[in-house]
């Protein structure tokens, strides 16, 4: 298990407890946190306000009103000491299928990804579309999901100049990352295509269509199944 450590409790204000699992990034710690988001959802309970996982931590945010720090504490000191490998993760996690449009008009970087592999377009969509990921961590926006592990051919860095507004639904690399943004927001990643899928919806059960350890399908459709689905067509702007 590299880059297991002991685990570390760090206080997050009044009403949160960061638990640092991890020092460094790697595959093989995600059985080990959904296993921590799995206990910490049966320990808490009610008392539970939100997890936040990243690739080697866990934010827990409780009710301060239904439990002190002391309280939230020693529940997550208990979760620890039984913690187990959720290794049952890879049978049980949800596949989830994003209806991707792949075109330059959502997707300003496919050319220049595709000249840095040395491949034709078709061949970088059918290399991304052709690939399962699974969900490593999420955050930066309600309902962002960071996935991976892209193939090398695909793998490049963030944009020099991030933009000022990422239209919803865009689909993006940075390193051997992969993800989709859920809501209008600046970022840096490179742009291929765009899901119609809702990634954030205030009127689902827990906002957001992924969840941790769940496993990622971006399945390319044409534009008219793209709208038909409810995707927005409109090109991106100039300069954005």
């Amino acid at each position: 298990m590299a880059g297991r450590t002991l685990p570390r409790l760090e206080a997050a204000g009044l009403d949160g407890w960061l638990v640092r699992l991890f020092e460094a990034i790697d595959e093989a710690n995600l059985p080990w946190l959904t296993a921590l988001v799995r206990d910490c959802e049966t320990a808490f309970g009610e008392a539970l306000v939100d997890l936040v996982p990243s690739y080697t931590t866990l934010l827990v945010v409780f009710d301060p009103l239904a439990l002190t720090p002391a309280e939230a504490r020693q529940r997550l000191s208990a979760v620890l000491a039984s913690l187990t490998p959720h290794d049952d993760a890879d049978r049980e996690a949800p596949l989830r299928e994003l209806p991707t449009w792949y075109d330059e008009r959502m997707g300003p970087e496919l050319p220049r990804l595709a000249e840095r592999a040395g491949m034709s377009v078709a061949d970088i969509v059918a290399c991304h579309a052709g690939a399962t990921y699974r969900v490593y961590a999420l955050g930066f926006a309600p309902g962002f999901a960071f996935m991976g592990s892209v193939a090398e051919c695909l793998e490049c860095p963030r944009l020099e100049t991030p933009r000022k507004k990422v239209p919803a639904g865009s689909v993006g690399i940075a390193g051997r990352q992969t993800a989709a943004y859920p809501a209008v927001s600046p970022g840096g990643w490179n742009l291929i295509g765009r899901t119609s899928a809702r990634l954030f919806d205030r009127d689902r059960e827990g906002f957001g269509l992924l969840a941790l350890g769940d496993r990622v399908r971006f399945v390319a459709v044409t534009r008219d199944e793209f709208e038909r689905l409810g995707g927005d067509p409109r090109p991106m702007e100039a300069g954005r």
